[in-house]
């Protein structure tokens, strides 16, 4: 077959190896240095490939590397099979390849790096164009990487088989079935999937913030993102796994994402007291307290009548919010409010009711007098 041919030197045992070497032992040796020099050689690719395009160009060390790495993990193939004395017999089952063969061997070889030297491309591309960009997280330009190498090697893939002239109108049709079946079949792991792209996108939220999944839903920081689901620390330190999906078809509530958040606390006051300076008191002592920014300046208004009070929202604001400096500030700003009313003699009353009947006359007659009920929160309705 290859006696004449294309390569005349393949009847002679190729390398040579199979001669020198004759125990069982030592094919074993060669064997095992020749795997061993290819998979070193595949491990330090990458950093020779950023020495090579540091000195030279980064489309050379594109180029280079591959070749490099094909060309010795075809000769570390050839030593093994020509020390165990299996060369020619492969050689002899594949047949002496024709002059259309080795065009369609070149072709897939520089298809396969080209492939290789595109991703590459695309890699500095992404670090160099929105690498620098606080707009853009580590873990988005992963995910489009992976994503624009899975196109190219796709596209790669087809543009072999086309060169090998196979037929793909079956593939596409049984890729086709197929994907209706996986589709029926997983149709709510492929919807998490394409709602974690949807969140890789539009990025509702990053890693650290501190969201609510829901009117009443979830509430945490987010610790990881995937693309199935979120996980989330609660404030009762349990980690939670939210389905993305979920998360996409849910309000939600980022309280991270302005670096700020405002907070309010209701507060009765009597219907006797003098409503504006319990407003400029209540303003002045929110506005002492650790947690309060100046800007915006705390602000108190009158929100409505209640049964036993005139309730009061006093309002303000904190930065780098997250849920201990939430209970924080509030906590502190109702002590700091009540001792200000406090010392101006100002109530905050608890609700009461008075309880009548009707007489003959028509008139109301006082049956119980004003009898206190059971307490409830200051302002609340009764």
């Amino acid at each position: 077959m290859f006696g004449g041919g294309v390569v005349p030197a393949l009847d002679a045992g190729l390398l040579g190896v199979g001669e020198t070497v004759t125990t069982d032992r030592g094919r074993a040796i060669v064997s095992v240095a020749a795997l061993a020099v290819a998979v070193l050689t595949a491990f330090l690719a990458r950093r020779g490939r950023d020495l090579l395009a540091e000195r030279l160009r980064p489309a050379v060390a594109d180029v280079a590397i591959p070749f490099g790495v094909i060309t010795v993990f075809a000769t570390a193939v050839t030593v093994i099979l020509d020390a165990w004395g299996l060369s020619n017999d492969v050689l002899d089952a594949i047949g002496e390849p024709s002059g259309a063969q080795l065009g369609q061997l070149m072709v897939t070889g520089i298809v396969v790096v080209g492939g290789y030297v595109v991703t590459s491309a695309i890699r500095r591309l992404l670090d160099d164009l929105i690498g620098r960009s606080d707009a853009v997280t580590d873990h988005q330009r992963e995910v489009t990487y992976r994503l624009s190498q899975l196109v190219v090697w796709i596209l790669a893939g087809i543009s072999v088989l086309g060169v090998w002239q196979v037929n793909l109108e079956g593939l596409l049709i049984g890729a086709g079935f197929l994907g209706i079946v996986v589709g029926m079949a997983a149709r709510q792991t492929l919807g998490a999937l394409l709602a974690g792209f949807v969140l890789m996108l539009s990025r509702p939220f990053e890693i650290g913030d501190w969201i609510e999944i829901g009117p009443d839903g979830q509430e945490g920081i987010v610790k990881d993102i995937t693309m199935m689901n979120t996980r989330i620390q609660t404030f009762d330190g349990e980690y939670v796994m939210v389905p993305n999906d979920v998360i996409g078809s849910q309000s939600l509530t980022n309280r991270s994402r302005k670096g700020r958040l405002r907070l309010e606390v209701e507060v009765g006051v009597d219907y006797d007291a003098d409503v504006d300076r319990a407003v400029e008191l209540a303003d002045d002592a929110v506005g002492d307290i650790e947690e309060s920014l100046d800007v915006p300046s705390p602000e108190t208004v009158v929100k409505r009548f209640a049964d036993s009070s005139v309730v009061l929202g006093v309002r303000f604001w904190i930065d780098n919010p997250s849920a201990r400096r939430r209970w924080r500030a509030r906590t502190a700003a109702i002590s700091e409010v009540k001792d200000a009313f406090d010392e101006a003699g100002i109530t905050i009353p608890f609700p009461q009711r008075t309880v009548g009947g009707r007489v003959d006359g028509g008139r109301d007659s006082q049956v119980g007098g004003e009898t206190p009920v059971a307490e409830s929160p200051p302002g609340g309705d009764e």
